[in-house]
């Protein structure tokens, strides 16, 4: 049976300030987070040096899912982006799965930005109790996100645009450290690189483990493809910026681990505690601790407000198909889904509440639920982008302004990635929990999906 021919693009009753600067910043913003900072000296402590090759493997996937998403979106922009191009390549119970899936990771992410950045405001002000943080920076960011959408997008550019100052700053200087220009260095070599156990010195085990430990760094770049929506030209907009975004961060990643893993030992640094602070202190940078920790919270809370956005937008999506609430699609006279912020910014709070409360119990078994979930939900775009291609190409072939390389070969090769990143989670003992309770929260969503499906089938 021939499939029915995809209908045609519906205006978005949204706001449509936000510029191409803000796109791509957006995106930077969304990923550029604690994961790379803090997180990346786990990765380094695993596969040393070889860190290097593990943010490669990771960095193609991401970048390949990316191209499809763009793919996609260039072509059929909508807010719910990749729940909109589920449900169109595979049916209401793909969309609704995607969807709310989606909303549930960032919502607890949410907590766990919040909170992070409430302990280091702690640090500095100790009278202040770590729940008043919370608190304000949820209030503030709520009210940002209630704001005309430009006004959103500069907010979140200069925020974005701090945290890739920081790196670009970062990598200039270790460079001149390794090539021995600044004052009191001598040039390093490659000492570091095939010293202490070679380049490999956990062997392709220890590689693999790398993935594990960074490819859930790359979570974020979505929320691009979300608000092209909300911009001028929503197809030239998403085309540009993810082609753009993808590149940079993946320059930023790689460039980052190479500079640390060529100035310092990888087995001198500790897991837990930041690698850039390790590399700021090696070159002689006064107060490098707390110049990183000024960083770190700046790209915690720009990760929130741009989570935040993304959650809002999602669950305005699911309402306008009918897969949430119809009163979530109040819209401001400024185009702003109110009630869809409310509702995100609700969940967050309780989920906050809940990571204060019960950090190693109910909070540990959500951030569990969804710590799969980011997999499950590219292996969605993976499948809608094989359904929908060859459709977009017969129905409206002038809208593929950015196209998919190598498809489908690569498409399928991301696939195949996906699912050995999963298997190797399921023999792995501290990402197994992650994998169980994630492959859990998919199936109570699929169910409800599919309990929706028979109930409209009897209708």
């Amino acid at each position: 049976m021939s499939q029915a021919p995809l209908p045609d693009l519906a205006e978005e009753p949204l706001g449509h300030g936000l510029k191409q600067r803000h796109l791509t910043m957006l995106g930077l913003g969304g990923v550029i987070g604690a994961g790379l900072f803090v997180g990346s000296g786990a990765g380094i402590t695993l596969a040393g040096p070889g860190i290097i090759v593990s943010y490669l493997l990771a960095g193609a996937l991401a970048m390949l899912v990316m191209r499809m998403l763009g793919e996609m979106s260039a072509a059929m922009p909508a807010s719910g982006s990749f729940s909109v191009h589920a449900e169109r390549a595979m049916g209401r119970w793909a969309g609704f799965s995607a969807g709310w899936l989606y909303w549930f990771l960032l919502v607890v992410v949410l907590a766990v930005e919040a909170t992070g950045a409430a302990k280091i405001a702690n640090g500095w002000l100790p009278d202040v109790p770590q729940w008043s943080w919370v608190l304000i920076f949820m209030v503030v960011f709520t009210v940002s996100n209630l704001a005309a959408v430009r006004n959103f997008g500069e907010f979140e550019f200069w925020f974005a645009a701090l945290k890739v100052g920081a790196i670009v700053l970062f990598l200039v200087l270790s460079t001149l450290a390794i090539l021995g220009l600044l004052p009191d260095t001598d040039p390093i070599g490659l000492t570091n690189l095939t010293g202490q156990g070679g380049f490999l010195p956990g062997g392709w085990a220890g590689v693999i483990s790398g993935v594990l430990a960074v490819v859930f760094a790359f979570g974020g770049l979505e929320v691009v493809t979300i608000a092209a929506a909300e911009s001028d030209d929503p197809a030239r907009s998403v085309a540009r910026a993810v082609r753009s975004a993808v590149w940079r961060i993946l320059f930023f990643y790689i460039g980052s681990m190479l500079v640390i893993v060529t100035l310092l030992p990888w087995d001198s640094l500790t897991p837990g505690q930041s690698p850039y602070v390790a590399v700021l202190d090696s070159i002689g940078i006064p107060g490098a601790g707390q110049i990183m920790n000024v960083v770190v919270f700046v790209a915690l809370l720009s990760a929130l407000n741009a989570n935040l956005y993304g959650s809002s937008r999602m669950v305005f999506s699911l309402a306008e198909r009918g897969e949430a609430p119809k009163a979530l699609l109040k819209v401001s006279g400024g185009g702003v889904p109110r009630r869809a912020v409310f509702a995100s910014v609700t969940f967050g709070f309780v989920s906050v509440v809940l990571n204060l409360l019960w950090p190693d119990t109910i909070f540990l078994y959500m951030l569990n639920a969804v710590g799969a979930v980011l997999l499950f939900v590219w292996a969605l775009i993976a499948v809608s982008q094989l359904r929908l291609r060859r459709r977009i190409e017969r129905d409206m072939p002038e809208r593929l302004t950015l196209r998919m390389w190598a498809f489908p070969y690569l498409t399928w090769a991301a696939l195949a990635g996906m699912a050995a990143v999963l298997v190797l989670m399921l023999f792995d003992d501290a990402a197994r929990p992650q994998l169980l309770w994630s492959t859990g929260a998919a199936v109570a969503v699929l169910a409800v999906a599919g309990l929706r499906e028979l109930r409209d089938r009897r209708r």
